[in-house]
């Protein structure tokens, strides 16, 4: 039952040499601000045997810190809990982080590691919102009460981060006091008090609840209760302010005219003010004028072979053709669209989001919490298809990456399409998001009704309300935009080459023609859209900006538009999808993809054209 600490050493590939501490706490509290401070850059990932989930660690010292997926309790209800149980039990020093806002909540965990008889430092995480919220914490008390050390930090702005290494170098871990009358419960039912008996008593192996558990259960939510009377005092009128803002953000009536307000400033952003305005001069002006003329000119002295110059400054050129689209057009949209993401996820508003469309999922066998990765998706499919595995159950998993792999255009991808749609007019935005919404709903129910099983229920952490810290938002720019383009940039590369190649031997225009029955015929566009399908199938982004540069009508543009955002997942989102549910669904999810974007291109086309 008890795992030994270097069994899971052994597991998560962790050097036997170095003691191990486990980070724990609830989601969103901030634990891996907290590993990223202790650790630096050095972090490992691994994946845990037997789910799907990622660890990270990396070195303190002689330490090696665990970063563990945030729970609410030691059980066993899915893979997240699994594998935070598992590294609890065989860990004896524990860094528990709390969110000082929400102490009623968090200290229910707390209070159970110090039963299990770990030696504890409590991390009391964000006190600049306890500050902002007149919530006053008696730190001195709580140390009293729970018998360990507790050391108050902002980990965001590095508050605090130096006490707590101070007290891991004089190893100021300590076991604190068992919740009162535990260990009488136990003598009832015949055991005596012991982590392995508790472990038992909790049924933390099992998914099922018995009555001992239950009484448990009871036993120390009503100390925490106590614990946190006794230590916390707090100004209820600015508590309720914010629990009404976001009672208005999750109740249907307001929070849906709301969502749609955040979406359309959100297309404005990058559609108008990025995509049409930043982008026509970095694309047209910076690129196209000044570096296209200079670059062809430089080439042209050192370069006299037709085939080679095609290839190196032609339409598809790796020095023309490359850079133009890379740096003055997917560049800008990126860090665009990250930089407003960063902006709604540090102000709390995501989750809120879950919430208020849990009710619209359940009807495609989804929850709420699935919005998340969708959100996701329109920074990266691919990072999306991963994040797929915070669903509670495998069904999930496999409707939202289907869904994703068809319907959700990458940050890019959207900043394209919404810098086109545009110049083509409201109404035709309008259109394209419900033809997109619909193609999405009904997907999603027929495989709610094809893939077996129930949706599970929606429990998700709603965090404080805030206005987002620049340095925040900034910093989760400049990775998240960091990450994209550095993952990016090879694939981009390879596929500026292969078109390239294509165009210099003719074999791109022989593949046109090969497909001209099904662009110039079924879907009634201009043959070098194929050119556009080839890219999509290696980057839908860059398929997607080679719409730029092809001459159409409004209506062609439109059905482009349309077809493009639900054509095959590209090469890595591919790649992703069998990596999580094999090839044969992959493969499927990429058939499914091609069929629906050619059958629903092929009806409007005969609708408007």
């Amino acid at each position: 039952m008890h795992l030994n600490c270097h069994c899971v050493q052994e597991m998560l590939n962790i050097p036997d040499d170095k003691e191990v501490i486990a980070l724990v706490g609830n989601p969103n509290v901030g634990k891996s601000v907290i590993f990223n401070k202790l650790t630096g850059r050095y972090v490992e990932v691994s994946n845990y045997p037997g789910t799907t989930v990622d660890v990270n660690y990396g070195f303190y010292k002689d330490y090696v810190i665990v970063d563990t997926p945030g729970v609410y309790g030691i059980s066993s209800f899915n893979d997240e809990e699994i594998v935070t149980r598992d590294i609890v039990l065989s860990t004896q020093k524990i860094i528990n982080v709390v969110d000082s806002v929400h102490l009623d909540r968090d200290l229910f965990l707390t209070q159970q590691l110090i039963d299990y008889q770990k030696e504890v430092i409590v991390v009391l995480n964000m006190v600049d919102e306890v500050e902002k919220n007149n919530i006053k914490i008696d730190i001195e008390k709580l140390k009293e009460i729970l018998g360990v050390e507790v050391i108050a930090t902002s980990a965001s702005k590095g508050l605090g981060i130096d006490k707590l290494k101070e007290a891991i170098d004089k190893n100021l871990f300590k076991k604190g006091r068992i919740t009162p009358n535990l260990e009488k419960i136990l003598e009832s039912e015949g055991k005596k008090f012991s982590c392995e008996t508790l472990v038992e008593a909790e049924n933390v192996f099992s998914s099922s609840v018995s009555e001992l558990q239950e009484k448990i259960y009871a036993l120390r939510r009503t100390y925490v209760d106590e614990i946190f009377n006794k230590t916390v005092k707090f100004d209820t009128k600015k508590l309720e302010f914010k629990n009404k803002l976001s009672q208005v953000l999750i109740n249907p009536l307001t929070g849906i005219p709301i969502l749609f307000a955040t979406l359309y400033i959100m297309y404005y952003f990058m559609g108008v003010l990025v995509a049409q305005r930043l982008v026509d001069f970095t694309m047209n002006t910076v690129m196209g004028e000044y570096y296209l003329g200079f670059i062809k000119g430089i080439v042209e002295k050192f370069v006299s072979n037709a085939f080679l110059e095609k290839i190196i400054v032609g339409n598809y050129g790796i020095l023309s053709m490359f850079p133009i689209i890379f740096l003055g057009l997917l560049f800008p949209l990126v860090v665009a669209f990250h930089l407003f993401m960063s902006i709604l996820e540090d102000s709390g508003y995501l989750p809120r989001i879950a919430t208020l469309v849990d009710r619209v999922f359940n009807k495609i066998g989804l929850n709420g919490r699935a919005i998340i990765p969708i959100i996701l998706g329109f920074g990266c499919v691919t990072m999306a298809t991963m994040t797929t595995r915070i669903l509670g159950s495998k069904r999930e998993r496999l409707i939202t990456m289907f869904l994703l792999g068809l319907t959700i255009p990458c940050s890019a991808q959207l900043g394209i399409i919404s810098g086109l749609i545009s110049r083509l007019g409201f109404w035709y935005l309008v259109a394209y998001i419900l033809i997109i919404g619909f193609i999405f709903g009904l997907v999603g129910r027929i495989l709610n009704k094809i893939i077996k099983g129930e949706s599970t229920s929606l429990f998700i952490d709603l965090p404080t309300l805030r206005i987002p810290q620049p340095s925040n938002v900034l910093k989760k720019t400049y990775y998240k935009s960091k990450g994209f383009l550095v993952e990016a940039f090879p694939i981009f590369v390879a596929a500026t080459l292969l078109l390239g190649f294509l165009d210099a031997t003719n074999l791109l225009h022989a593949i046109e023609n090969f497909a001209q029955p099904v662009v110039t015929g079924f879907l009634k566009l201009p043959k070098q859209i194929t050119e556009v399908f080839i890219l999509s199938i290696i980057r839908r982004d860059y398929g997607a900006a080679g719409l730029v540069t092809i001459p159409t009508t409004k209506g062609q543009m439109f059905v482009a538009l349309v077809t493009t955002t639900l054509f095959v997942p590209c090469i890595t989102s591919f790649a992703m999808m069998t990596k999580e549910n094999g090839l044969k669904y992959s493969v499927f999810v990429w058939i499914s993809s091609a069929v629906i974007a050619i059958l629903v291109g092929g009806i409007l086309a005969n609708i408007m054209l």
